[in-house]
């Protein structure tokens, strides 16, 4: 999988993909993630790529050429599945969506900034529009390493243990249940009995039935 964004802080996403599992991603030829930064695209000076916005009001909006002569360029380069824009008012995140763009194969990231993109921007260009949540940041860095982070994993091979995503939260829409390690018993606080027995149907259903617990306490709305 390749995936490209374009970002005027590309800084800021250096050290997520440098890192743990997406730098073994891309180290094992997985993944690739590519950083544009976008006042490389800019013909104006001092390579500005915002601007006031029209009928006033404050903040500044990310310029529409700028913004189109890098979507423009790298898609002469790269047929994408999906142009993504990062951006509180998108679709929110889940493991739903993160599957399904896991099975992609190039996707481009457009990380908002500023007040936001010019709209002409979303309507002719964008594909896709995620929010990791209901809260502003400063910009769309952030949501873009968390959204490549939860695809990332999903690439088969990119995990030791394939079957460890299988067993995340919300991949059947049930919170993961506890998990216990050595010691079996610290300070009086024993590891219950039955992850001890060996018996993996017993585990199984254990498991199970600590995930629906967990999620009725916790996110009903899941059920």
């Amino acid at each position: 999988m390749r995936i490209d964004i374009i970002t005027v802080q590309p800084g800021l996403l250096e050290s997520p993909f440098s890192h743990s599992i997406l730098k073994r991603a891309q180290t094992k030829g997985l993944l690739e993630v590519h950083t544009h930064n976008l006042r490389d695209y800019s013909m104006l000076k001092h390579n500005q790529v915002d601007d006031y916005q029209f009928g006033g009001g404050a903040g500044m909006v990310m310029m529409l050429e700028p913004v189109v002569n890098a979507i423009e360029s790298l898609q002469a380069k790269v047929k994408y599945d999906e142009v993504i824009y990062l951006t509180p008012d998108g679709e929110t995140l889940n493991q739903r969506i993160a599957n399904q763009l896991s099975l992609k194969g190039n996707l481009l990231l457009l990380c908002g900034h500023y007040k936001g993109i010019d709209e002409r921007i979303r309507i002719h260009f964008v594909t896709k529009e995620i929010s990791i949540g209901d809260y502003v940041l400063s910009g769309g860095e952030l949501a873009a390493a968390v959204l490549v982070d939860a695809i990332g994993r999903l690439i088969p091979g990119v995990l030791n243990d394939e079957t460890s995503a299988l067993l995340d939260s919300f991949q059947d829409n049930l919170l993961a249940p506890p998990v216990y390690t050595r010691p079996e018993e610290f300070r009086g606080w024993r590891v219950p009995d039955v992850l001890l027995s060996g018996d993996h149907k017993k585990i199984d259903n254990w498991r199970h039935d600590q995930a629906l617990e967990r999620t009725k306490e916790r996110r009903p709305d899941l059920l």
